[in-house]
């Protein structure tokens, strides 16, 4: 059987690139860097209204066992502990707004236009710890656009890890990809790929962003690449998933994931 080749490097991004740092240094989530509400529009502030600890240079998002489902007239009893880096939407009962998932979405309660972080190519990155999920959860840093216009509306997944994927000695299957929502622009490509370090442990999860391409990397090494681009801003999502299974005593509650920085850089 033939090797299999090791994967390419990924060349360093240059410091003075460096643009959006969120190392989690101070005691609290910074408000000039993220928003800690899950798509609020479809639903309220209040219901989306992220749970999380900051300490040690340590985000720890999670979701309690009390955590309300953040929209049943949407999204039945999923949980999120989500934070994003822009929001925006129509007034009440219009259907403008960011990443509408699925048909019939009516905005429940408007927001304001808010942009605190939305890069247009460049390099996203996360340093995350999967360590706390069962196969009941999910942990993803994924991003999507502003809609500005409908078209305006792709994904880019950093990463997505389901508890159920990760085996007994922290290997795991990562996704990672694109999906086009309504842009007509992007075409569906996105697979798992196997990793087999243990990801319970801190690794670097990363997407250089480029007009042609999108490269999806862990600690420095390619894993996958897309011959497609998002050609407008997009915002971060940074966000733990609980899908509650039936009963709801079966689940393990937090369900949690361990944050040690995100950091942007902008194209050179």
């Amino acid at each position: 059987m033939p090797a299999v080749p090791p994967a390419p490097p990924v060349p360093p991004p240059a410091p003075d690139l460096l643009e959006f740092d969120a190392d989690f240094s101070g005691p609290e989530l910074d408000p000039a860097q993220w928003i800690p509400h899950y798509l609020p529009q479809w639903s309220s502030r209040e219901r989306t209204r992220a749970r999380y600890d900051v300490g040690d240079g340590v985000l720890r998002l999670r979701v309690d066992a009390d955590q309300p489902a953040w929209s049943i007239e949407y999204d039945g009893a999923t949980r999120v502990s989500n934070l994003q880096t822009a929001v925006r939407s129509g007034p009440v009962g219009s259907t403008i707004g960011q990443h509408p998932f699925r048909d019939g979405l009516v905005v429940r309660e408007a927001q304001a236009d808010r942009r605190l972080y939305t890069p247009h190519f460049g390099r996203i990155e996360v340093v995350a710890a999967i360590d706390d999920l069962d196969e009941h959860a999910m942990a993803a840093l994924w991003m999507i656009g502003l809609e500005d216009s409908p078209e305006q509306s792709a994904e880019i997944c950093v990463f997505e890890i389901f508890g159920r994927d990760i085996a007994d000695d922290g290997s795991a299957l990562v996704g990672m990809g694109v999906h086009p929502f309504g842009d007509p622009a992007i075409t569906d490509d996105f697979d798992q790929v196997r990793v087999l370090d243990d990801v319970r442990e801190p690794h670097r999860y990363a997407v250089d962003w480029r007009p042609d391409e999108v490269v999806f990397s862990i600690d420095g090494l390619v894993r996958r690449s897309v011959a497609q681009s998002p050609q407008y801003p997009m915002q971060l999502m940074l966000n733990v998933y609980a899908f509650p299974p039936s009963p709801p005593s079966a689940a393990r509650y937090p369900e949690s994931f361990a944050v040690h920085a995100v950091r942007g850089y902008r194209a050179d």
